[in-house]
């Protein structure tokens, strides 16, 4: 622990011309007396650390010392590419390793560069949860994280609805959606997704004595400490089988349809009101069969996912839109404007 705190004071040196006694104190997490000491410790091992006295004074290593030290590990090198998202990092035990690599990123660049990242951060930031919630970390991120990395073989206890099921997964990828965890995982063949917050258990699928096996062919297998190890497809692409399935799942649970009136403003608004590819797919569609009436109001076929959905969301049109079937549903918006017009008579 001492070690690590040591290196990583000489890297902070290393990156800045001087910093305060109370500046090392708030990046070590230490106390201004501890800095002393390791400030010491660090001259007696022959690093050339230099203290200036006064209210301006600080500490600032002498002789253009380098260290070499920079190289980063490979769980730093990892966490460097996620450093946009920093709450991620942190939800996946993630923040110390990403912070080491960025430290040692700013160490080993020419010092007219290493302004370089601060100024990205203060142009740059992807802020992934979603408004209007508390996010909640699911308590076996972490180890999911784990096996994600390692490309570990798991086994897990899944909820669905009342139940729990068991399953044997190879965990390709995390995604995080609007401040929901969600892995990618191969299961028989085929990928699935998963939501992270339904796992009732994680454990990684022991590698000791499969089969009885002898160790070379264990070996040949991805078997070792740990636990089992699965080959990944290197034609997997997160990214994209994300994007299918998010479409995917979006035309799934659209399983009716309304026909409904559509004034210029209702046009511009019904894809912020509802589902937006939805919404412009039925504007695309109306136009291309006849476009507006002269009145200047445009009917359109839109799919929802229920007459309870849709009601919610198209009151959000107010008299800008129209419903003209299903009945049931244009019934609900009479009554509604029935209550409205008596609440505001």
């Amino acid at each position: 622990m001492r070690a690590a705190r040591l290196i990583k004071m000489v890297l902070l040196l290393q990156s800045r011309p001087s910093m305060t006694a109370g500046e090392l104190a708030r990046e070590l997490e230490v106390s201004e007396r501890t800095v002393a000491r390791d400030v010491l410790s660090l001259s007696e091992a022959g690093v050339p650390v230099y203290a200036d006295r006064g209210r301006a004074g600080g500490y600032r290593l002498i002789g253009g010392y380098r260290t070499r030290l920079t190289g980063l590990g490979r769980s730093e090198a990892e966490a460097l590419f996620l450093s946009g998202v920093p709450s991620a990092l942190r939800e996946m035990g993630l923040a110390d390793a990403a912070s080491a690599a960025r430290l040692k990123v700013s160490a080993a660049l020419l010092p007219e560069l290493r302004g370089a990242a601060a100024g990205a951060a203060q142009r740059f930031h992807l802020d992934a949860p979603a408004w209007y919630q508390e996010p909640e970390t699911p308590a076996l991120l972490p180890a999911l994280a784990d096996a994600v990395w390692d490309d570990r073989r798991i086994r897990v206890r899944y909820r669905r609805k009342d139940t729990e099921v068991q399953r044997e997964l190879e965990p390709y990828g995390l995604v995080l959606k609007a401040g929901v965890w969600y892995v990618a995982a191969k299961v028989e063949g085929s990928f699935r997704v998963y939501r992270v917050d339904r796992f009732a258990a994680v454990e990684a699928i022991e590698a000791v004595g499969v089969n009885g096996a002898p160790a070379a062919e264990q070996a040949e297998r991805g078997v070792g400490p740990g636990g089992e190890r699965f080959v990944r497809d290197e034609e997997f692409d997160l990214p994209a089988f994300w994007a299918e399935r998010a479409a995917e799942f979006a035309r799934s649970i659209l399983r009716e349809e309304v026909v409904l009136r559509l004034s210029p403003s209702g046009v511009r608004r019904l894809p912020y009101v509802t589902g937006r590819a939805a919404a412009r797919e039925a504007i695309a569609e109306a136009e291309a069969a006849g476009g507006p009436g002269e009145d200047g109001w445009l009917t359109v076929t839109l799919a929802v996912e229920s007459e309870e959905v849709a009601h919610a969301q198209l009151l959000a049109l107010g008299p800008e839109g129209e419903v003209l079937s299903p009945p049931g549903l244009r019934e609900r918006f009479a009554t509604a404007a029935r209550r409205s017009a008596a609440l505001y008579g």
